[in-house]
């Protein structure tokens, strides 16, 4: 079944549409999750600890990708939507090149800032030693993630999802492949886990370049372009609220592991990181679907089809709503189960993480709404918008929860604030749509 960016899009069209880049995000999150599943249990707790360390970090660096996929997508889509394909294919060839120019340049600086920025969130000891092994073989690969990243929203804007699905799951094999080889047979440790992430990230990364490098069949194609600094902001601005996001969660995060190893020591950041190997999967979905429509608002929005956009606008909310009372059901069944395959050599350790779970689960109920609803402005090329609901509910409410909540409840309080954070974001988000859609004419 072919499907366009100019079709008519019923619940059946808009799910076979946006299902190769929902298993194409949770393919994405399976390089964290199958990190942690294999040092846990084949190198140790401490390891274990420092992968979820300094992991913000690294996804700060990597953000760029998402800032100039979802932006420049959204832009590359609107131009195409005007009927100026040659014009897309320049600012598409722009934010590629730049992605590649910029990642060398942060790779190069993040090589040398890695161990002081790991002391500064606290690290100490083996956990500083481990933090800097892995972060620094991982690094190496970086240029390839943000191109990953990148290359995610450019495979739907170009109509070839599917494409995008396959080079997913090609990397999220290899890495799975890697970590099995390097660590449970070859017995590398965590070098092992870093050079498994590194190699998935470079099939994610390269194979895309190669493709659309190529004559092809897509809507997309690197060509000779010249530098445009008025797309180049607007396509900073369109994905300002992806770049707030990534920035924002990272941020967070390193929040979050600092009240917890006040409140819960060492334990707790490995509960924390379990928590968050689950959340990226789970999030997934929902960054997945609202990715995948993106363009097809975009595409509508700029051929001036405002009550198509209406009509998107509705079946998504009730695609998301379903979504989310779903992933909450799974959240609670599957809780303690993925407990125990992570931690589960640790009873004190398995006690603390299954509790968490059964508290964040309920952020799953209200976390769609936000993330669709940021990744929607985006599609109308409303960068301040979308970056403001990025803002609130990343970082601000987050934030203000996890400092206030657990004088409150102690290390209960860490995992109810990101529920009370996203409750809070979800009804912000909705008077965003409601505010906004006489502007917008939806």
């Amino acid at each position: 079944m072919t499907i366009q960016l100019s079709d008519h899009f019923d619940y059946k069209k808009l799910l076979l549409f946006s299902l190769p880049s929902i298993i194409m995000m949770i393919f994405t999150s399976v390089y964290g999750v199958v990190d942690g599943f294999f040092v846990s249990n084949f190198v140790g707790k401490t390891p274990f600890a420092a992968v979820n360390f300094i992991m913000p970090f690294l996804m700060i660096l990597g953000a760029i990708g998402f800032m100039f996929g979802t932006g420049g997508g959204a832009l590359v889509a609107l131009t195409l939507g005007k009927g100026k394909p040659e014009k897309a294919n320049e600012y598409f060839s722009l934010f590629i090149y730049t992605c590649i120019i910029s990642s060398i340049i942060i790779m190069a600086a993040a090589f040398v800032l890695l161990p002081p920025v790991a002391r500064l969130l606290g690290a100490e000891g083996a956990m500083l030693d481990n933090c800097v092994l892995y972060g620094r073989i991982t690094l190496a690969a970086l240029p390839a993630l943000i191109l990953q990243y990148a290359f995610q929203s450019f495979f739907i804007t170009a109509e070839k999802p599917q494409l995008g699905l396959i080079v997913s799951v090609a990397a999220g094999v290899t890495n799975i492949i890697g970590d099995a080889l390097f660590v449970a047979v070859f017995h590398w440790g965590l070098p092992g886990a870093a050079a498994a992430t590194a190699l998935g990230q470079i099939v994610g990364g390269l194979l895309p370049l190669f493709y659309f490098a190529q004559p092809n069949t897509s809507l997309l194609r690197l060509t000779k372009t010249h530098f445009d600094g008025r797309a180049l902001l607007k396509a900073c601005t369109n994905g300002s609220s992806e770049l707030m996001s990534n920035l924002s969660i990272s941020l967070v995060s390193m929040l979050y592991n600092a009240q917890l190893m006040k409140y819960a020591g060492e334990n707790g950041v490995a509960a924390y990181g379990v928590l968050m190997y689950v959340n990226m999967i789970f999030l997934a979905a929902f960054i997945g679907y609202s990715t995948g429509t993106a363009p097809i608002v975009s595409y509508h929005y700029g051929a001036g089809r405002y009550e198509e956009v209406r009509k998107l606008l509705k079946k998504s909310l009730v695609i998301i709503g379903a979504f989310s009372v779903c992933m909450f059901g799974l959240a609670e069944v599957l809780g303690a189960p993925l407990s125990r395959i992570f931690v589960g050599y640790d009873s004190s350790l398995l006690e603390l993480t299954a509790r968490a779970f059964s508290i964040y689960s309920f952020s799953f109920l209200f976390s769609g709404i936000a993330i669709y609803g940021s990744s929607f402005f985006t599609a109308l090329n409303d960068g301040v918008t979308s970056a403001l609901i990025s803002f609130l509910r990343a970082l601000l409410f987050q934030v203000a929860a996890v400092l206030i909540l657990p004088l409150i409840f102690g290390v209960d309080g860490i995992w109810i604030s990101v529920v009370a954070a996203e409750v809070v974001a979800a009804l912000v988000t909705g008077l965003f749509m409601l505010g906004k859609r006489k502007k917008f004419h939806y």
